[in-house]
């Protein structure tokens, strides 16, 4: 069972006899003086980086790089990082376009992660509030990965500089979310030793407002998987008999599956996509592919979607004379759980930092979009939601998947949730991509890196609260859940995939990164007022 040892650290700062008390925090006795002095501190050091916040968010904005293929954004964070004296180390756990960045020393081991990989076709100009691609159909972030990273790296870089001057012990640890869109790469981390000594992992998340939880969340364990089959090619107008089609395999797979769906929880999702189909219809095709996300509420449930999508599978080889070639999880997600101590310490910063003040613009762009998209104009935000406690699995209805889910069943995590986005998008789509090279994705980034300093001051001078954290996850959320990767020991990441997608559309997308030595903003490189809006959509 972990533990957490405690330890005093020397105060050297002095206290700020007049610091105003903090709305639902504790009273003013019990406020830490050195602590306190830090976090003002904290702030006004965040705040001083806005310009890096704003060109972290621009610059991966601008190289829009899918899963396993983020090479541009992995070259130009660590190359920021190790300015910064952190210890680079790249393709950890196996992917070349992973890596991590480690600095300090000691206890408490602090580590940050927020995901980096966009969506494919969903290239979009940003501040322009209709259908507008820079490259049409290339990939882009119509998700808004390209901002997590900013919020953790400038709430390190500040609270870096508090330790150093502080000589706080402590050790912070930055890592992305590769593939996070297939998620494809943290229980790889977690399997691998990425995490080894971590005392709390915080993450982030882009979203349309803050927000933070606790305890079960409602989202679904995952499994993605690729089914191949052989089988044997003729000419398909003069011998087809001759023929063994692979892609009758996988369509008797897929049709299988369809009756599957009429017997499966309502909790439960699935999805596939034909990724081989053969080369052209007179030769009877030889190799198929076909590609499934299996969702449910836990990992039993899941695995039961796992397993008789196997069985399906060699019935439709069965029945068509051909073989399964490989059976390979290219992606798995537990359920997610979050540590209670933690997010409460969170929602507390948030709840201190507030919203940011949008301006006319921001709103005119919000709304814009929104009627855009035939939805209600609410604009954006203007108050933070309560801490969210844990949903009741058996009455979920389910929903989205996140690997950072088998990272929270082996150390205390928390997602943290920050307002760089606009409500009303889809998801996964070019409208989801609008704000987040704009004022709205910089404002929101930097006051979750706000936030996200003052947890980290919090755990690094508060030993109590890491401690609280352990005997939570110790205590409370595993011991009747015992933590069993979907991968294998043997399971390597499927770090081809997006390879041609990227291949073909790099060097169209090379012309448009954004160029910080010579444009304020990505905004003004691409000539865009903002905000661009339309008065009434076009009618489909």
């Amino acid at each position: 069972m972990r533990g957490y040892p405690l330890r005093s650290f020397p105060a050297t700062l002095a206290f700020l006899a007049c610091v105003p008390p903090i709305a639902g925090a504790a009273t003013t006795q019990d406020v830490d003086p050195r602590l306190e002095a830090m976090k003002i501190e904290a702030l006004e050091l965040v705040e001083g980086r806005t310009k890096l916040v704003q060109e972290i968010v621009d610059q991966l904005f601008s190289f829009g790089e899918l899963g396993f293929q983020e090479f541009e954004t992995q070259r130009y964070l660590t190359g920021l990082l190790e300015d910064n004296g952190f210890e680079i180390e790249l393709g950890v756990a196996g992917m070349p376009s992973a890596w991590t960045a480690r600095w300090g020393s000691g206890r408490p081991v602090i580590a940050l992660g927020s995901d980096v990989d966009g969506i494919p076709q969903s290239n979009q100009k940003p501040g322009v509030g209709y259908r507008e691609p820079i490259l049409s159909m290339a990939p882009g972030h119509g998700e808004g990965h390209n901002s997590g990273q900013a919020v953790n790296i400038a709430a390190a870089l500040a609270v870096k500089e508090i330790m150093e001057r502080e000589n706080i012990p402590g050790t912070l640890l930055i890592w992305p979310g590769i593939a996070e869109e297939q998620v494809g790469s943290k229980a790889f981390f977690v399997r691998d030793g990425v995490f080894e000594g971590v005392d709390v992992n915080l993450f982030t998340h882009v979203s349309s407002n803050f927000g933070v939880s606790w305890g079960q969340s409602g989202g679904n364990a995952l499994i993605s998987a690729q089914f191949s089959f052989t089988g044997e090619t003729a000419h398909s107008a003069v011998s087809p008999w001759r023929g063994r089609s692979a892609l009758d395999a996988v369509m008797l797979m897929a049709q299988a599956w369809e009756f599957k769906r009429e017997h499966l929880r309502p909790a439960a999702r699935s999805h596939y996509i034909i990724v081989e189909g053969g080369d052209q219809p007179n030769v009877v095709p030889q190799q198929a592919k076909i590609w499934f996300f299996f969702r449910e509420r836990d990992y039993e449930l899941t695995k039961e979607q796992y397993d008789a999508a196997i069985l399906m599978a060699e019935g439709a080889a069965l029945m068509t004379g051909t073989e399964i070639d490989t059976i390979q999880i290219v992606g798995s997600a537990w359920s997610r759980h979050f540590n209670r101590p933690v997010a409460e310490a969170t929602h507390e910063n948030i709840q201190r930092v507030g919203l940011p003040d949008w301006s006319a613009d921001d709103l005119a762009l919000a709304n814009g979009l929104q009627r855009e998209l035939g939805q209600e104009e609410r604009g954006l935000p203007d108050s933070v939601p309560n801490l969210r406690g844990p949903v009741n699995l058996a009455r979920s209805l389910g929903g989205g998947s996140d690997d950072i889910g088998d990272v929270s069943w082996n150390m205390p995590t928390v997602t943290l949730r920050y307002p760089a986005n606009m409500p009303g998008g889809p998801g996964h789509n070019w409208a989801n991509g609008i704000a987040m090279a704009t004022p709205i994705a910089h404002k929101g980034s930097l006051a979750g890196a706000k936030v996200q300093a003052l947890t980290l001051l919090d755990l690094l001078l508060r030993p109590e609260l890491v401690e609280e954290a352990w005997s939570y996850f110790n205590d409370v959320q595993t011991p009747e859940q015992e933590y069993i990767p979907f991968i294998s020991d043997t399971d390597e990441p499927a770090i081809f995939l997006n390879e041609d997608i990227m291949r073909r559309y790099r060097p169209l997308m090379e012309p448009y990164y954004y160029d910080a030595t010579r444009f304020d903003t990505y905004l003004e490189q691409l000539g865009i007022e903002y905000p661009t809006v339309r008065e009434k959509p076009i009618a489909p």
